[in-house]
């Protein structure tokens, strides 16, 4: 079992059971999914571009993307109905325990002047997303293979109610909030 998920049986469960009085342990909120985006736009004509993106992308979480296609075609963009516009991963169940492990621990301390994320992403249904600059902060990427720097968007879909109750989850679960 990662140590996550066994993180979470034994102290989150409990310290959420007697902060929000759940009777069944059912109703303890729990992690659901975790979405990685990765915007592409600027290789909707390079190829190569796009496969170094994915190939990164699949690096950080341990999973092939799925490459995402223009819905529309907009003029002032310059793409066309079914272009290549990104690259997605959800992880869930080991492999969200294993990359979210790594991201509190590893790559978010390697952000440079990290104060903490913002206690104030959440959506209103209990789900937190904040967005990275930079793919170099995670230990598996080479910045001598690198092409180009690129950012990606990270979304946490938990199973809670309202957003108190996933700051809580996360808070417990070892997300770095700021000050």
């Amino acid at each position: 079992m990662n140590r996550l998920r066994e993180k979470y049986t034994t102290d989150v469960v409990p310290a959420m059971q007697e902060k929000f009085g759940y009777k069944n342990i059912m109703e303890v909120p729990k992690l659901e999914k975790v979405v990685v985006n990765m915007g592409l736009g600027d290789c909707k004509d390079n190829a190569k571009g796009l496969e170094a993106a994915v190939g990164d992308l699949a690096q950080i979480t341990g999973q092939a993307p799925l490459v995402t296609k223009a819905k529309k075609s907009v003029a002032n963009f310059k793409v066309r109905e079914g272009q290549n516009v990104g690259a997605k991963v959800t992880l869930r169940q080991e492999k969200m325990y294993e990359f979210i492990d790594k991201l509190f621990n590893v790559a978010l301390p390697r952000v440079r002047d990290f104060q903490g994320l913002s206690n104030k992403s959440f959506d209103g249904r209990g789900n937190y997303a904040f967005g990275v600059k930079e793919q170099l902060i995670f230990p598996e990427i080479d910045y001598d293979k690198i092409d180009q720097i690129r950012g990606m968007d990270i979304m946490f879909v938990t199973t809670a109610k309202t957003d108190e109750e996933a700051h809580e989850l996360l808070r417990l679960l070892g997300l770095p909030y700021s000050r």
